[in-house]
């Protein structure tokens, strides 16, 4: 493979203008179809195979769906303790407030909560909801509709009532491409050239990447074109596409740097640089695409969308590395290294060790005399940051907006305590009697729904044209998360065979949700078991060792919990207040832990990687083993820095994001990428090889037979440079001749 890489390097260095202009046409052609063309989803949820999944499409055919451009917001209303909302005063303000409600454009009703025939008046007579339906609402027109309501609630708080707005008109796309985010875009760049001590090297690094994820983020929005995109899908690809460009240019534009600094030509720099950094790039982009792609398994659509279009973008990066990159070294040359580094090698004197090179030496020195000390600090300190974990909570979607602060949980809140924690997320019942006489039972299906315990009211909300089916609206004692809810969703389940010659099937955004979170925790442990077992496998090919491995997927797993760890106590608990602008103090979303898990994985892999082949590179040679991990980590060790920094600040950037979607998913992925590179890869991975010693590199010798052999450290391109300098037609020869003896063989 490193041969192979090599080549296209090459190439793509010899024909540079061929190659950036491929690129760039490239990014023309997505743009334009993207801009032209790109369409998303109605951002409806659905769990396929699950209970409320198919309750649902039973619902559409009976109940066609409302209109597009259709919506609903709450007026709550109430009076100070002890006044009636009806009485003269707070009742001609509520009369006033209904006027300009009916007034409003894209309002088709407007419901006064005094009509007998539908009263929405508490039982204490101090609260009132108003219920306003809209329609053909354009997404330019959602937000003006809720700043007009709005400001109707604050007129009817100037007659001295409380007054709020429930729920919410807005589209819910999250803003990915803000200012926080370009902060850490910019940080990212600074740790580049603080890294290359070059700005041109720098500026190459990050308008590969930039264009990059430019390719891969217009190329989903075009694929929209032909079938439409969820709101969300592109959050990961931009996340991911960005920080991985960056590193996988760096991982590749350092090697370039070091085959300079060695003497070698450009053309040969950058086909060495391809084919041994590129090599590494290719391994570890892969883990990170089957990671992402692995989502589909979680049988939830708009997730599995997520993780391919991530995947795209990831190998888009990849390709960008490959091709783009090596064009614009060869445009750089000598101008990729530092001043000094050019005027050390134009006199043909060795550079002298870097500060931080003798940092990062005496740091490796330490984790190697006191492998014990540093196993088990490394590890207790993970834990510690883990434990929240165990207090973790999630749900699909948050009751009443995930701001607590707005004015939408505050009407929330208001009805909840005034008509119950179950009346506004009521479960949907449908009913069917294939025998017919619907109309007449009805009463009967009412007085059965009621009698089930934390039922607080069940009442008829519509009967199908047909006759044959009618919906039930259920309202719980308890709160659409409450533990007490999910059983009275399978207490109806469970009970509708009592109920002869009805069918019952429990749906609803609720029964949605509780389904949804229960799939995803179901899924979560198939899914980790599915990564932890590619982990091995794929660690086993690339090290040809059982105990490394082993090491690096435990790690991977302990800084998996500190992300998720840390991310509840922020985001759960309300740490860091002061910083985080997205609103705190709610569960977690259902689909962080999977998804943290797939991305972490691939990431925590690709620094295995760039930091351990240099480890058993060394190993090969004949060195002892705890001489290698020092050689090793002396040559890699200040790459996976730099290029955990640059993770870490680009990840920033997003978790300062005022969506707590966005902000979540990148705060833990911020400090598992930190955990992972800083403590598991720089401490307790080579810890424990130093304990392991020469074991850790042990294999049976009838895997080692049968496993396929990959040339990540480039000992092919020795053959092939040779063969080139000779100008002889037995390249091939020479490389087989060349093959490393794999260590589990010697």
């Amino acid at each position: 493979m490193a041969a192979f890489l090599a080549r296209i390097g090459r190439l793509a260095g010899r024909h540079r203008i061929a190659a950036i202009t491929v690129w760039l046409g490239l990014l023309a052609v997505v743009s334009v179809v993207a801009l032209g063309g790109m369409k998303f989803s109605d951002g409806a949820f659905d769990v396929p195979g699950t209970e409320s999944s198919k309750a649902m499409g039973l619902l559409e055919e009976h109940f066609p769906s409302a209109p597009t451009g259709s919506g609903e917001l709450q007026l709550v209303v109430q009076a100070p303790a002890g006044t009636g909302i009806t009485a003269p005063g707070p009742g001609d303000s509520l009369t006033k407030a209904i006027e300009q409600l009916r007034f409003l454009p894209n309002v088709s009703h407007v419901l006064d909560p005094r009509d007998p025939a539908r009263p929405f008046l508490s039982a204490d007579g101090t609260t009132a909801v108003i219920q306003v339906s809209l329609e053909g609402l354009e997404d330019s027109q959602r937000e003006t509709v809720q700043e007009n309501v709005t400001e109707i609630a604050e007129g009817v708080r100037g007659q001295g009532l409380t007054a709020e707005v429930g729920g919410s008109l807005a589209s819910g796309i999250p803003e990915i491409l803000g200012p926080s985010e370009a902060v850490g875009a910019g940080i990212a760049f600074l740790v580049l050239v603080l890294t290359f001590g070059s700005l041109v090297a720098a500026g190459a690094n990050m308008l590969s990447a930039l264009i990059g994820v430019a390719t891969g983020i217009l190329g989903i929005l075009a694929y929209s074109s032909i079938s439409p995109i969820g709101n969300v899908t592109p959050i990961l690809a931009v996340m991911l596409g960005l920080a991985v460009g960056i590193d996988y240019s760096l991982f590749i534009l350092a090697r370039f740097r070091a085959e300079l600094r060695g003497g070698r030509t450009v053309d040969a720099a950058i086909g060495r640089a391809t084919g041994t950094a590129g090599s590494s790039v290719v391994f570890a982009g892969a883990t990170v695409i089957i990671a992402l792609a692995g989502l589909m398994v979680v049988g939830i659509p708009f997730i599995g969308e997520m993780g391919l279009a991530a995947a795209f973008a990831v190998g888009v990066a990849v390709l960008m590395s490959l091709t783009l990159l090596p064009a614009l070294m060869s445009f750089m040359g000598l101008r990729a290294l530092s001043k000094r580094d050019r005027r050390e090698l134009s006199a043909a004197e060795p550079a002298p060790v870097s500060t931080r090179v003798e940092f990062l030496s005496r740091w490796a020195q330490f984790v190697v005399t006191r492998p014990l000390v540093s196993v088990v600090g490394g590890t207790l300190l993970l834990i510690v940051m883990a434990l929240p974990l165990l207090f973790m909570k999630t749900t699909l979607s948050v009751s009443g907006g995930e701001d607590p602060e707005s004015t939408q949980r505050a009407a929330y809140q208001i009805v909840g305590d005034k008509f119950g924690q179950g009346s506004q997320d009521p479960l949907v019942v449908l009913v069917e009697t294939p025998e017919g006489g619907l109309q007449e039972r009805i009463p009967e299906i009412q007085e059965f729904l009621a009698g089930i315990d934390n039922v607080a009211l069940a009442v008829p909300a519509g009967v199908a044209s047909s006759g044959d089916a009618a919906i039930m609206s259920v309202m719980s004692e308890s709160g659409p998360l409450d533990d007490r809810t999910m059983q009275l969703v399978r207490d109806i389940r469970a009970e509708a065979h009592n109920l002869p010659g009805a069918n019952l099937y429990v749906t609803g955004a609720t029964a949605l949700g509780l389904d949804a979170d229960a799939q995803l925790r179901q899924a979560l442990g198939l899914y980790v078991a599915l990564i932890v077992g590619l982990s091995l496998i794929l660690l086993v090919i690339l090290f040809r060792s059982v105990l490394v491995p082993v090491v690096a997927t435990a790690g991977f797993l302990l800084s998996l919990g500190a992300g998720l760890g840390a991310t509840t106590a922020v985001f759960q608990w309300g740490w860091l207040g002061d910083v985080i602008q997205a609103p705190q103090g709610n569960p977690l979303l259902s689909l962080l832990p999977i998804i943290l898990t797939g991305i972490l994985f691939g990431l925590a892999m690709d620094y295995q990687v760039f930091l351990v082949t240099r480890i058993q590179e060394a190993y090969g040679q004949g060195i002892h083993p705890k001489q290698a991990i020092l050689r090793g980590f002396k040559a890699s060790a200040g790459v996976v820095v730099a290029a955990a920094g640059i993770m870490a600040a680009v990840f920033g950037g997003f978790a300062l994001s005022h969506s707590s979607l966005v902000g979540s998913i990148a705060l833990a992925l911020a400090v598992g990428v930190v955990a992972d590179a800083f403590i598991v890869r720089m401490v307790i991975v080579p810890a424990a090889l130093a304990l392991l010693g020469r074991s850790a590199w042990w294999m049976p010798k009838s895997w080692s037979a049968r496993l396929p052999a990959l040339d990540v450290e480039g000992h092919h391109l020795n053959a092939v440079e040779q063969q080139e300098a000779r100008g002889t037609d037995d390249a091939e020869q020479d490389a087989v001749d060349a093959e490393p003896v794999p260590i589990g063989r010697r």
